[in-house]
C-alpha cells in the first residue's frame, strides 16, 4: 500500500491545525555522486553520538498485511542492525494520533525515531517536535512534504505505477482499464496514479481509464467497483493500487457479478496490485491476478533501523548508487530518499525464495 501512505477514514478528519503547526526544515546533507552505501557517507557530525539509546518505531497501522509483516520484522531487523527499538506503537490510521505517538515517544527520551507518515503534510507537526529535542527521525514508506528527516526509505511509487501500465499495456490491446487509486493527500497515491496515467496516454493509448479514489479504504473500493461494473460491464484490467487493502474486496466484487475469471479463461480481467503480500502470490498462483509489484516490508525494515543507527552515529548521506541495489536520490524538497528495488512478480518467478511474501507464514 504499502503500500504506500496509508490513510483510512480517520485520515479525512486530519485538522488543518496540525498541516498548519508544520515547520519546514530541509535536511543539510551534502551532495556527490558514489558508489555504495559505505560510499555514500558524506560526514559524521560534531555533534554524532556512538548510536546508542532507546528507538521508537511508529506504524500507520495493523489492518494490513503489508504492514503486519513489517512490524514482524522490525524487531528482527532491529537486532541485526544493533538497534535497541522499543515495542512499536500503532498510530491505528489516524494522522492526529501519529502526531501524538511522536510526541509520546519523544517525551519518553526516545534518541531515535522511525516513522511510517499517515500524511505527507501533517506528520512535519511531529517532524518539528523531533528536531526540537534534536532527535532523527527516519521515514518509512512515504516521503514527507515537509520536515526534517535523516532519510526516507521507499521505493520509487512512480515505477509502480509505470510497472502496472506496462504490464496492462501489453495484456490488453483496447478497451476499459480500471486503476483502484489509494488517498491522494499521500505522496504514493498521488505517484502511483500519475505514474499510471501519464503512462496509458503515452504508451497506449487505446486503453480508456477509469478511476476509483479509494483512500486506502478496502469498503470504499468494494462499493465503488461495484457501481463502476454496473455502469462499465466490459472493464478488462484493474490496477490495485494497495493488493494489502484491495485484493480482497476486489475478487469478492468480481466473484459476485460472475466477473472473476482465471488466467486464460474466456472474459478474464487482467489485474496488476502493489504489494507482494502472501495472499496476493496466492491469488497468481490461483490465475485470479496476473501480477503484483513486490513491497520491500523486509527492507524497509532492515534500512530503517540501519538509517536511524547512522543518524545517531552524526552521519549523513549522499546521493547515488548504493551496496544494495538502490539508489539514493535528493527529491524536490531537499530530502535524501533511498529508492528501495520492487520487483513486478509473475506467474513465472513467484514461487522465488528471495521474495520476502515467500519467507512468512
Amino acid at each position: 500500500m504499502a503500500g504506500r501512505t496509508v490513510r483510512y477514514r480517520n485520515g479525512r478528519n486530519t485538522s488543518r491545525a496540525i498541516r498548519a503547526a508544520a515547520v519546514a526544515a530541509c535536511a543539510t546533507l551534502v551532495l556527490a555522486a558514489c558508489g555504495s552505501t559505505k560510499d555514500n557517507v558524506a560526514s559524521k557530525g560534531d555533534g554524532g553520538g556512538d548510536g546508542s539509546g532507546k528507538v521508537g518505531v511508529i506504524l500507520p497501522l495493523l489492518t494490513s498485511p503489508f504492514w503486519q509483516s513489517y512490524n514482524d520484522y522490525v524487531p528482527k531487523m532491529a537486532k541485526t542492525e544493533d538497534v535497541d527499538a522499543l515495542k512499536t506503537v500503532n498510530s491505528n490510521s489516524d494522522p492526529t494520533q501519529q502526531i501524538t505517538d511522536i510526541n509520546n515517544q519523544l517525551n519518553q527520551g526516545v534518541k531515535g525515531l522511525v516513522v511510517a507518515p499517515l500524511d505527507s503534510a501533517a506528520i512535519s507537526a511531529g517532524l518539528d517536535q523531533a528536531e526540537r529535542k534534536g532527535v532523527p527521525v527516519v521515514a518509512v514508506d512515504v516521503a514527507p512534504e515537509k520536515g526534517k528527516v535523516a532519510m526516507v526509505v521507499r521505493a520509487n511509487n512512480v515505477a509502480y505505477g509505470e510497472k502496472a501500465c506496462e504490464y496492462l499495456g501489453k495484456q490488453i490491446p483496447y478497451g476499459k482499464v480500471v486503476q483502484i487509486m489509494g488517498d491522494l493527500a499521500s505522496v504514493n497515491g498521488r505517484d502511483r496514479s500519475e505514474a499510471f496515467r501519464a503512462c496509458v496516454k503515452e504508451k497506449f493509448p487505446k486503453l480508456k481509464v477509469l478511476e476509483i479514489p479509494a483512500k486506502w479504504e478496502s469498503d470504499t473500493a468494494a462499493s465503488k467497483l461495484d457501481t463502476l461494473l454496473n455502469a462499465n460491464p466490459d472493464i478488462k484490467g484493474i490496477y490495485m493500487q494497495a493488493g494489502g487493502v484491495y485484493l480482497a474486496p476486489t475478487l469478492q466484487t468480481l466473484k459476485s457479478k460472475g466477473l472473476l475469471k482465471t488466467v486464460g479463461q474466456k472474459g478474464h480481467i487482467a489485474i496488476v496490485s502493489n504489494d507482494g503480500i502472501p495472499q496476493e502470490y496466492d491469488a497468481i498462483r490461483k490465475g485470479q491476478i496476473d501480477a503484483t509489484v513486490s513491497q520491500p516490508a523486509d527492507l524497509y525494515a532492515k534500512y530503517g533501523m540501519y538509517y536511524i543507527k547512522a543518524a545517531m552515529e552524526g552521519k549523513t548521506f549522499k546521493p547515488g548508487p548504493t551496496d544494495h541495489d538502490s539508489e539514493i536520490v535528493k527529491l524536490p524538497s531537499g530530502i535524501l530518499e533511498d529508492q528501495l528495488p520492487a520487483p513486478l512478480v509473475t506467474k513465472e518467478n513467484v514461487d522465488d525464495p528471495e521474495l520476502w511474501g515467500n519467507t512468512v507464514k
